[in-house]
């Protein structure tokens, strides 16, 4: 009912108040999310008198006193009461009758709703709908919904700066950690990475063989690894060092994912990786800052591995691997996870247009991402022509489709208002 009122999507062309009075609506005020009524700043013509103020809601009349607003003053202002069944007459703590509407509502409006948000038949129950939508349409929804995903990274981004104290390097580290996990990881690389700090590290950045100490130690993978590996037995000692120095305390259970995952994505591989990008000093805030264009982006992120590394997947592997450390896919995926949303943040927060526009640009140049979410929406004909389109369906299905959200959702909206207004005309 919430959802009809704010859109407008009564059946009735005319309404009246329970007393006959005819009630125009000029603005169905603002959604109010917290606690009080409704709607705030409502303006309603009441037989023709201007009414402004908010306006409440109820499927019956009487839950008007079963939620006690009759004693509550926040409801004094109350204008209008809405409800789907007039069982009674209600007031203002003063005594005052309110004016009561009753609200015509279609039944196969909230039967479409249901339908949409309930289907267990279908992946994206609005798939048909999909096609009817003008491409417009489409366009300005991907616009909105990839500034959107980028904003909460940006949001996310904001809060480890207070956390780090405005240290641009510690967080770029560890975005570019958790990046590294490629989703399924992703949560244990950042939980490493936090309790691993960069500043200890870049106080031995010369040996890339402490480096690798304090990362694996921390990671809790050491103690697994075969006691009879000579690289494994060193990492041990110099972890057991620097744990000492520094007082590093092992997180409990980080809960790495390696079933039914390719060698290369092994967490071992990725941690070797973050070790060699912090080896001789860790500067790639301000490289990110100062590239020029994607290229030279692309270009911070050509690690080669050497050594043990060179030539495995992990410490229970003899041989595999290869000196690269980062295919072009996963370099992309870097980009649009760590490099993109700290340019941008870093722009938004000092001001500078020219950080945010060129973030968006990288996120355009590049490819779209190629996932379960991104072909789930191209079947249903919506074309995704690079990273910020599949950027946008990556938050269209998690935000909205997976959280049942359909009544936000640009396409179940107009799904729905469809069905309303077909009903309405009948």
């Amino acid at each position: 009912m919430q959802y009809v009122w704010q859109h407008r999507l009564w059946m009735a062309q005319a309404m009246f108040t329970v007393d006959g009075r005819k009630v125009q609506v000029i603005d169905p005020g603002r959604l109010n999310t917290d606690a009080g009524p409704d709607f705030f700043n409502a303006k309603v013509k009441i037989d023709g008198e201007m009414w402004v103020g908010n306006i409440e809601i109820h499927v019956r009349a009487s839950d008007w006193f079963r939620h006690h607003h009759d004693i509550d003053k926040a409801y004094d202002n109350v204008i209008l009461h809405v409800v789907e069944k007039d069982d009674m007459p209600v007031r203002r703590s003063n005594g005052e009758v309110i004016p009561q509407l009753c609200m015509p509502c279609s039944a196969q409006f909230s039967e479409q709703y249901h339908k949409l948000v309930n289907s267990a038949t279908s992946e994206l129950p609005c798939a048909e709908e999909i096609s009817l939508i003008p491409p417009i349409y489409i366009t300005d929804m991907i616009s909105t919904l990839g500034y959107e995903r980028l904003f909460d990274k940006v949001e996310r981004i904001e809060k480890l700066l207070h956390t780090f104290a405005g240290d641009w390097n510690e967080v770029c580290y560890v975005l570019l950690a958790r990046s590294l996990g490629f989703g399924i990881n992703s949560d244990a690389f950042e939980r490493l990475a936090m309790a691993t700090p960069l500043k200890i590290m870049t106080k031995h950045n010369d040996s890339l063989t402490a480096i690798e100490a304090m990362l694996f130690g921390q990671s809790g993978l050491l103690n697994t690894a075969p006691n009879d590996d000579s690289y494994v037995a060193t990492l041990k000692n110099e972890y057991s060092f620097f744990a000492q120095k520094f007082g590093l305390k092992q997180p409990t259970s980080l809960g790495w994912k390696m079933a039914r995952m390719r060698p290369q994505n092994f967490p071992h591989r990725r941690i070797a990786i973050l070790a060699t990008m912090i080896e001789g000093g860790f500067s790639y805030a301000s490289r990110m800052m100062t590239a020029k264009n994607i290229d030279e982006v692309k270009d911070l992120f050509n690690v080669e591995l050497s050594g043990y590394w060179s030539s495995r997947y992990s410490f229970n592997t003899s041989e595999g691997g290869s000196t690269r450390g980062l295919s072009d896919n996963s370099i992309n995926t870097l980009i649009i996870n760590a490099v993109v949303p700290t340019i941008y943040a870093y722009g938004k927060l000092c001001g500078n247009e020219d950080a945010c526009s060129r973030a968006v640009e990288m996120l355009q140049s590049l490819k779209a991402e190629r996932n379960s979410i991104v072909e789930l929406f191209t079947r249903a004909g919506i074309e995704c022509k690079d990273a910020f389109a599949s950027q946008a369906l990556i938050q269209l299905r998690r935000n909205y489709c997976e959280t049942r959200k359909c009544l936000y959702c640009r396409i179940g909206h107009r799904m729905l208002a469809r069905h309303a207004r077909n009903n309405n005309s009948q």
